[in-house]
């Protein structure tokens, strides 16, 4: 090692923000440190909010009203959600409820439309039964008409007969 270059090397004693003293060799004989290895979170294992110069402090200052206004707007963000899910219900509601009713004037027009034919039906069944009267009345008419004929031929034709004798 070369002489004269280097500088002196003493015993220090070094102070944590924290207020954690302890000695050890440097350069300097004393240094102020932000965190040391004793408050340190990953030497400790705890969470610890390290604090420089009141920076936190600071950004509670100016942000710290934030999360009212975030949670403001979510809150916002939720009403506007729930009017909109209950506007769409309402929406389908209505929807159903015309379908509804056209389906209720649908059946009522096809009981009135089943009614009418029904309606035809009979009438045309109490056509046919009356032409169907009329025919056998027709038939039973002819049919006695034919039997007089017959035997008023026969009457005829047995004179005739008693009279070539």
């Amino acid at each position: 090692m070369k002489k004269n270059i280097h500088p002196e090397y003493v015993e220090c004693t070094v102070h944590c923000t924290y207020g954690n003293t302890f000695k050890t060799r440097s350069t300097k004989s004393e240094l102020s440190i932000d965190i040391c290895n004793a408050c340190h979170p990953f030497f400790t294992g705890q969470q610890k909010l390290i604090d420089t110069g009141g920076r936190v402090q600071r950004f509670a200052d100016k942000y710290g009203s934030a999360t009212e206004k975030v949670a403001a707007r979510e809150a916002a963000k939720k009403a506007e959600h729930k009017a909109q899910v209950e506007a769409a219900d309402k929406a389908r509601k209505e929807e159903r409820e015309k379908k509804a009713a056209k389906k209720a004037e649908r059946t009522a027009d096809f009981a009135k439309k089943a009614e009418a034919a029904a309606k035809k039906a009979a009438e045309a069944a109490e056509k046919e039964k009356a032409a169907e009267a009329a025919k056998a009345e027709t038939a039973a008419a002819t049919d006695s008409a034919d039997k007089d004929a017959s035997a008023a031929a026969e009457k005829e034709a047995a004179p005739k007969a008693t009279d070539a004798k």
